[in-house]
């Protein structure tokens, strides 16, 4: 198959035309076909390891996730596909339903015997929802029947307490339309948009369940299933309720990504890559959407190439479990070969017409590549830090976690750190976490982090509360202007003497310039040592800057000046902030430009 020709005029920032999203879905799909079963119910791709749920549920997570992308090339291209896709999957939704549960090379797990069957469901449901006139419709009865008592479970509660009551949703907006336990259906989406209401914060931000997880399931999934379904029924009472949530959430989220088109790497589920442009898509397909057409291809073609252009697919044309290639940290137990595939969502885009604006519009300028942003995110407690000069993207974490207890043995790297960046880390275990403050202990090691209790955020700060051990408290804030990066922790609590250590970014030979200078609490004239922290989702290699003090009272103040950039020859970062400590809690920073910010970690910040 020939590439099709970049495209500079129309696309100045990535090349990228609609001909080469269509082609690049249909390489995608093409290279799976190899790896499905006899009859094609299952794909069972290679890869290191099964998942939790087995190689079976494997294999039907393979096909429930390639078929969605399947489904979104034909409907783009209004039931056009040259190179049979759908034919294909309607043989293999045959073949999979026709002995579910059984051992027959072909069949399904049943969606009462395998959790992880009722998220493959709602991937089924949603292709042939969007495929109805040329697959469903064309279906014998028996067949019909049988997918509808397969799907029909996904119908019940859902087992798993966070976004997963998004599937039965999913599901049951199909069987709706396919005028299938109509009644029952209904009520699962009153049930599943009822529980998912339960954990909106306002300003266009869910937390993934009771447990403040903030990440990009906000965009994939919280967002995604309820307003697509909104679109899809034609529910105006729906999409007018939550349309303006996601035009809210974008308004934020289009900050998360960077000028080299990468989104930003935390929380969970990160192999789904560009997924992240799912949400984008969607805002344009439903009218509900800050960003301009050309700035919404712009996002999208740019983390599609991100990846694609860094190794994101193997020799073979399969997606990795990883990040650039395969990076076996990244990779969660419930994840297995086919699991990448979810990164199908972000070709929704492909439902826009051919001559829709977001196709035939020129690209436009991302946030990061535009102005230097420094921008909270109030109910995730977050602030993010952009700058112009090198489209850099931080954010750093004041109030998302993916942890329900104090005391974990281990964070979860993926929510646990103070700060998050685009070109950058986390470090994983056994090495030492970047961008984390620590107390350690007599044998050397640092404490973890735990839940952090989100302490307000400001237009240029953040603020959090979390407790590394017992009867210990650290009240933590970053105060950001520019590319310069205040963080201060005031440790309450802890024995006098008590080690303690601050990292910065983990960065790889190759990636951007990180600094990590002392202002306050650590000893005067010390300079940051460089700890080895091994490979990173941007490579291997990575050194962590660090400085260490020990504490010197009841209350016990530190604080630093970090940066990263990728600017050619940058000035020191003690250049770009005045920070001076003015009174046991207080702090005043002007900032290179002149502007002052006084900050007090006092009680109402902690």
């Amino acid at each position: 198959m020939p590439t099709p020709p970049e495209n500079r005029e129309l696309s100045p920032y990535t090349g990228w035309t609609r001909a080469h999203w269509e082609d690049t879905a249909d390489r995608l799909l093409l290279s799976v076909r190899p790896h499905a079963s006899p009859r094609g119910g299952l794909v069972d791709l290679p890869g290191p390891r099964p998942s939790w749920s087995g190689a079976r549920s494997d294999g039907l997570e393979g096909w429930a996730r390639t078929f969605l992308l399947a489904a979104l090339r034909v409907a783009g291209a209004q039931g056009e596909d040259p190179h049979g896709h759908l034919d294909r999957y309607a043989e293999g939704l045959a073949a999979g339903t026709e002995k579910p549960g059984t051992d027959d090379p072909d069949s399904w797990p049943l969606t009462t015997g395998t959790r992880q069957a009722i998220v493959e469901s709602a991937s089924v449901a949603l292709g042939l929802r969007l495929t109805r006139p040329w697959l469903w419709d064309r279906l014998d009865d028996p067949t019909r029947q049988r997918v509808a008592d397969w799907l029909r479970p996904a119908l019940g509660p859902s087992p798993v307490d966070n976004n997963w009551w998004l599937f039965g949703l999913t599901v049951a907006g199909f069987l709706q339309d396919a005028g299938i336990e109509t009644d029952r259906a209904a009520a699962t989406i009153d049930r599943s948009l009822a529980r998912v209401e339960d954990w909106y914060l306002g300003d266009g931000w869910y937390s993934d369940g009771d447990n403040r997880a903030f990440d990009h399931y906000n965009a994939w999934a919280l967002h995604f299933y309820p307003v697509l379904h909104a679109h899809l029924a034609g529910d105006r009472t729906l999409l007018d309720r939550y349309g303006p949530r996601l035009r809210r959430h974008l308004d934020d989220y289009v900050h998360l990504f960077d000028a080299n088109g990468a989104p930003l790497p935390y929380g969970r589920s990160l192999i789904y890559r560009f997924a992240a442009a799912a949400a984008p898509w969607l805002g344009t397909l439903t009218g509900h959407t800050p960003l301009t057409p050309g700035a919404t291809r712009r996002l999208a073609s740019g983390s599609l190439r991100y990846f694609l252009d860094r190794g994101a697919t193997d020799e073979r044309g399969l997606l990795t479990l990883g990040w650039h290639g395969p990076y076996p940290p990244l990779v969660q137990e419930y994840s297995g070969p086919g699991s990448p595939y979810w990164a199908s969502k972000g070709f929704l885009g492909l439902l826009l017409p051919a001559g829709h604006q977001a196709w035939t519009d020129p690209e436009e300028a991302l946030p990061a590549e535009v102005a230097d942003t420094v921008r909270p995110f109030a109910p995730a407690g977050v602030l993010v830090q952009t700058t112009a000069a090198d489209g850099l993207v931080r954010l750093h974490n004041h109030g998302s976690n993916h942890v329900h207890s104090a005391g974990a043995a281990e964070d979860d790297p993926g929510y646990a750190r103070h700060a998050y960046s685009t070109r950058t880390g986390p470090s994983a275990g056994p090495a030492p976490a970047d961008n984390h403050f620590a107390l350690l202990t007599e044998d050397g090691r640092a404490s973890t982090r735990g839940p952090a209790v989100p302490a307000g955020t400001g237009p240029d700060w953040a603020a959090s509360v979390h407790h590394p051990l017992p009867g210990v408290r650290v009240l933590s804030a970053t105060l950001a202007h520019g590319r310069a990066e205040v963080r201060a922790h005031l440790v309450l609590g802890a024995p006098e003497g008590t080690p303690v250590r601050q990292t910065g970014w983990a960065t790889t030979p190759d990636g951007p310039h990180a600094e990590l200078h002392p202002v306050h609490g650590y000893p005067e004239a010390t300079t940051a040592a460089e700890l080895p922290t091994g490979e990173t989702l941007q490579g291997p290699g990575s050194r962590t800057l660090a400085l260490t003090g020990a504490t010197h009272g009841p209350e016990s103040l530190f604080v630093a000046l970090a940066s990263l950039t990728a600017e050619a020859a940058p000035a020191p970062v003690a250049d770009l902030a005045d920070v001076r400590v003015t009174g046991p809690r207080t702090l005043t920073v002007t900032w290179q430009n002149g502007t002052t910010t006084r900050f007090d970690l006092g009680p109402e910040n902690g």
